[in-house]
């Protein structure tokens, strides 16, 4: 693991997601997937949302898309909610959805 890119990975995931939200998910974390809760903040959210070619409003919209396509509510709910606090309007997001 990259400890750098961890770290900014994890910076990241608690701006977007909520502190709450990360050390919740953290400290559920088990043997099992203790491995893909680092590598999610390592590589998702250090090594992707961490590039700074693309806004993270740009990147929450895409992320909507991709996730509401998928059919993954429980993550659409979640990445909603850092949508707005990455600046996307209301609006913005039904017009994603639409």
């Amino acid at each position: 693991m990259d400890k750098k890119t961890h770290d900014k990975g994890l910076e990241i995931r608690k701006a977007v997601l909520g502190e709450a939200y990360v050390a919740n998910a953290l400290k559920n974390a088990d043997d099992f997937n203790k491995p893909f809760q680092e590598l999610v903040t390592e590589y998702c959210w250090g090594a992707i949302w961490g590039r700074e070619e693309l806004p993270r409003k740009t990147r929450s919209m895409l992320n909507l898309a991709m996730i509401s396509i998928l059919n993954r509510p429980h993550e659409l709910r979640v990445h909603i909610k850092g949508a707005l606090v990455n600046g996307v309007s209301k609006d913005e997001i039904r017009e994603v959805f639409m």
